[in-house]
């Protein structure tokens, strides 16, 4: 069984959005290790938030599971670029967005662009996200309520809106959430509130979608090793990070992804509507 490594880290920060290639341990995206079986073969994804984080786990095990990948990213170029290259490195073709979430047309636009590119779409993650803490309610600035909610949130509906109608039946979409829709972070408010409102989003929506033969599933992840943690969070914290779970560490990019592979292969015709966890032994409701 391979170890990962356990707090404390490195005291460390960055600015926001971060990068990956600047964070001390590193985090494992699967880069040397993940190894692919055919079970997305020929499919389409695209994936937001792709270039570093669970998104770049997620590209790469795609990519090596057979799949061609769009990555939308905001502004994070060479992350970015080393993730395309992972995924060219499995023979898979890349396509690289960037761009701000928060701005509807650039939502179309993402759609549009990989339609134009391979054709369709067969498996849409939404997985981008901002985040900021704060100590006291009266610390949140009405800017940053409604740019986390447009990120997190908003920018889902609207990716799912103009992605539908060129996802065929058998397609799937897998949103992130966060333990966080189940035990909110109190300093991480409007984050945990938009994370709420995706596992509900998730489950209205695969109903709705369903006799499209559409599914619709959600990843809840907790404390894992991303560029979000360095660049949103006090150097205290990120030193003990994940060390409050049952495992006492945090988790890995890489040992999310497999999770996402499975909710959009054939092997899950079955699974729709629901929220799945990957907490390091913390239950949820």
């Amino acid at each position: 069984m391979k170890t990962y490594p356990r707090p404390p880290f490195p005291a460390q920060e960055q600015t926001v959005p971060g990068s990956q290639r600047s964070m001390q341990p590193s985090p494992d995206c699967g880069e040397h290790s993940y190894k692919g079986a055919g079970r997305l073969k020929d499919k389409v994804a695209l994936i937001t938030g792709g270039d570093s984080g669970i998104g770049r786990a997620v590209a790469i095990a795609f990519a090596r599971e057979g799949a061609d990948v769009a990555i939308a990213y905001l502004d994070e170029h060479a992350d970015a670029q080393d993730t395309a290259q992972w995924i060219e490195q499995a023979g898979r073709q890349c396509l690289l967005l960037p761009g701000d979430l928060a701005q509807r047309q650039h939502c179309l636009d993402l759609i549009t662009k990989t339609v134009d590119t391979f054709g369709r779409i067969d498996v849409l993650v939404n997985n981008a996200a901002y985040q900021m803490t704060h100590d006291e309610l009266e610390d949140i600035a009405d800017e940053e309520w409604v740019k986390t909610f447009d990120i997190n949130i908003t920018a889902m509906f609207r990716l799912c809106q103009a992605a539908v109608p060129h996802m065929l039946p058998g397609s799937s979409i897998i949103n992130t959430s966060s333990i966080n829709s189940d035990a909110p972070n109190p300093t991480l408010l409007p984050y945990a509130t938009t994370k709420g409102a995706i596992a509900n989003f998730t489950g209205g929506l695969a109903q709705l979608l369903g006799r499209r033969e559409i599914r619709v599933n959600c990843v809840a992840p907790g404390p894992i090793w991303t560029p979000l943690i360095v660049s949103t969070m006090p150097k205290s914290t990120v030193s003990h990070f994940g060390g409050q779970t049952p495992l006492g560490r945090p988790g890995q990019p890489v040992e999310v992804a497999p999770l996402y592979v499975l909710l959009a292969s054939d092997e899950s015709s079955y699974m729709s509507g629901c929220r799945y966890g990957v907490t390091g032994g913390k239950p949820m409701l």
